[in-house]
């Protein structure tokens, strides 16, 4: 058991150390990094497409997409809309490490980006774990999942910076207590920053949209 703690703890030390790496990148280039976290099917891509699609102008996007399999599906999506975008192939891992993420920065030219968008790979778990060199990190959670995901998988919501409440246009059609979930994120994170949006109506994106313009802003001062 000794040895394989130390295993582990080698390999959390090696990911830190690359995270960093990636880190100084960004800063090097003044490139503001987000690790987007969520489950399968909480609408990460539609979210970011309609963050796209209401970034103001000169706002320069990338995306690094990571998926268990070796398909393009959502990568061919961020480009079809104009943006640059690279996938990982985790080979089945069930997120992503700095060092994948750090391979995926090498293929971007950072001189045009001014916000990079990290989709992790949907998990509510293992995602949490591992840094990857972003600023901010944000998870998305959906109303058709139901509102005791804070209860069930509390560490996803502890570590995060913004949290996303997506398909609110759903609310009236299912079963959910927004007043239960937002109490479940607030005894793990207190004051976390919180935008309810739909990413098929556009709901809700104009504060989202503030808040990203001002942390580039920031990123290049």
């Amino acid at each position: 058991m000794k040895k394989r703690v130390e295993i582990v703890k080698r390999i959390m030390d090696s990911n830190e150390q690359l995270a960093e790496q990636n880190r100084q990148k960004l800063d090097d280039h003044q490139v503001f990094g987000i690790n987007v976290m969520a489950s399968p099917g909480a609408g990460k891509t539609s979210f970011i497409l309609q963050t796209i699609s209401r970034l103001p102008e000169g706002l320069r996007l990338g995306v690094i997409e990571g998926d268990t399999a070796p398909v393009t599906i959502d990568a061919d999506k961020i480009t079809d809309a104009g943006m640059p975008a690279v996938q990982i192939n985790t080979g089945g891992d069930c997120h992503l490490d700095a060092n994948m993420v750090g391979l995926a920065i090498e293929q971007l030219d950072l001189n045009d980006i001014d916000l990079l968008l990290i989709e992790n790979v949907g998990n509510l778990i293992c995602p949490a774990g591992f840094a990857l060199g972003n600023h901010a990190n944000i998870v998305i959670s959906s109303t058709p999942e139901g509102d005791d995901k804070p209860y069930k998988y509390p560490n996803i919501y502890r570590g995060v910076d913004v949290l996303i409440i997506n398909k609110i246009d759903l609310l009236p059609y299912i079963d959910f207590r927004m007043d239960y979930f937002r109490e479940g994120v607030e005894m793990l994170n207190p004051g976390l920053k919180t935008f309810e949006v739909s990413s098929k109506t556009g709901e809700g994106f104009d504060g989202w949209i503030e808040w990203l313009q001002e942390k580039v802003r920031t990123a290049q001062e």
